[in-house]
């Protein structure tokens, strides 16, 4: 039985590992076995997250004023959290691989950056390409104009230059 001091620590611990997540995710295990728990539990944590088993109200109680706020929609029944402190998306990748191999594990619904999204959408999430590669991709598209305008401008001085060495090759000639 857990004392209220205890429920009051569990709940400001879980509150601060939400305000530092990248993604919340609510799964379902009815009929999951110690061997997969501690298996699911490993893969999360090689991914820079953590999975863990807490009673539906004091889930509730922890995600008020937090980004996992919205969790709250698919506490239900025997609840697991997977905690994403990294990449959401590789989280999300190893879950549900996790989920197609072992049925006995339910995702209900998932959190990222204060926005609930359905269980279905998970199909969508780890079609993403890693947060690395996401950031890599928007940079270069903000670098191509600037390195255009660059290319730009140095045609420009360029062109000018060999007006120049024109204007003083006849120059040289003419005197």
């Amino acid at each position: 039985m857990l004392t209220r001091m205890r429920k009051q620590e569990i709940v400001k611990n879980l509150k601060e590992k939400f305000l530092n997540s990248e993604g919340v995710f609510v799964t379902s295990f009815r009929g999951f076995t110690v061997a997969e728990s501690n298996e699911i539990r490993k893969l999360i944590r090689e991914k820079g997250g953590e999975f863990r088993v807490v009673k539906n109200t004091l889930i509730r109680l922890a995600s008020q004023e937090t980004p996992a706020q919205p969790i709250n929609d698919y506490v239900e029944g025997p609840t697991a959290l997977v905690i994403a402190y990294k990449d959401p998306v590789e989280i999300a990748k190893v879950l549900n691989k996790f989920i197609k191999e072992h049925p006995s594990l339910q995702l209900k619904g998932f959190v990222i950056q204060g926005k609930g999204f359905e269980a279905a959408a998970i199909e969508e999430l780890v079609k993403l390409p890693p947060k690395e590669v996401l950031l890599a991709q928007f940079l270069g598209t903000l670098q191509a104009p600037i390195a255009n305008f660059i290319g730009v401008l140095s045609a420009i001085i360029r062109n000018f230059l060999y007006v120049l060495k024109a204007i003083e090759e006849k120059k040289a000639k003419g005197e």
